[in-house]
């Protein structure tokens, strides 16, 4: 086997050892390239859990997973919220009902507004067979969803 055949194999045979390690994500995930749909200044030093959902959802638009990336803005805004008589979690309806009723916390109109509309996408990406959310359905909603997101971390004491 001439000389250059055998650094080709043996350099193949690296690269074939090496794939797995250096191909896959690590299992925290990864920071997106860009942040199309939300700032991460915006919920830098919040919650943990609420940097790397933001971090899912803008890795989802860029890499154009729009389903995914509906169901992860609909996670940020619903996340862990439980019914105090059951401890089981709210559903988001039952969640937005409740917080558009809720007069102490004088939610804007913007975001009263904007609170049906993204649980719909939401609900429709997680739970519709035939459904299949296009970028510009997320598009639709990147306004909304940033006012929502940014009033609640403000309400909830985080920023």
């Amino acid at each position: 086997m001439p000389s250059r055949l055998r650094e080709a194999v043996a350099l193949a045979k690296t690269i074939a050892a090496d794939a797995p390690k250096s191909f896959v994500p690590p299992s925290e995930g990864t920071r997106p390239a860009s942040e199309f749909l939300l700032p991460h200044a915006l919920v830098k030093n919040t919650r943990g859990y609420i940097e790397r959902v933001v971090f899912q959802i803008n890795g989802c638009y860029e890499k154009g997973r729009f389903d995914g990336c509906a169901v992860m803005m609909r996670r940020l805004i619903a996340s862990k919220i439980q019914n105090p008589g059951t401890g089981d979690f709210m559903y988001l309806k039952d969640l937005i009902d409740k917080t558009l009723q809720e007069p102490a916390w004088n939610l804007g109109r913007n975001t009263k507004q904007a609170l049906p509309k993204l649980k719909n996408v939401g609900d429709q990406s997680a739970h519709s067979r035939r459904f299949v959310a296009h970028r510009e359905d997320i598009d639709k909603l990147s306004g909304d969803f940033r006012t929502v997101c940014q009033e609640l971390l403000y309400l909830a004491g985080l920023k």
